[in-house]
């Protein structure tokens, strides 16, 4: 389980955007997000500005808090610690 929360929030952007089916290239196009700065905050290496999370919600069609939940995996891995 990450505790990094830039590598969660990565985490959780790619699995938004492939549920959205963005690729990397369009999600950073739509949002005038650089896609290297993108691809960094995807990878944990950069920390994201709350209005650049605002951007990448509304592109995405996302409440801003969905962004901020984690991932999938580790939500899981917490429900099976948790049983």
């Amino acid at each position: 389980m990450h505790t990094d929360p830039l590598k969660n929030f990565g985490l959780r952007l790619v699995e938004i955007r492939k549920q959205k089916n963005f690729s990397q290239e369009k999600l950073a196009l739509e949002s005038g997000i650089a896609r290297s700065y993108l691809s960094g905050v995807e990878r944990g290496k950069r920390n994201i500005a709350l209005i650049n999370i605002c951007k990448l919600a509304n592109v995405l069609g996302v409440p801003m808090y969905v962004l901020l939940q984690n991932p999938s995996n580790i939500q899981e891995n917490n429900n099976v610690n948790n049983v």
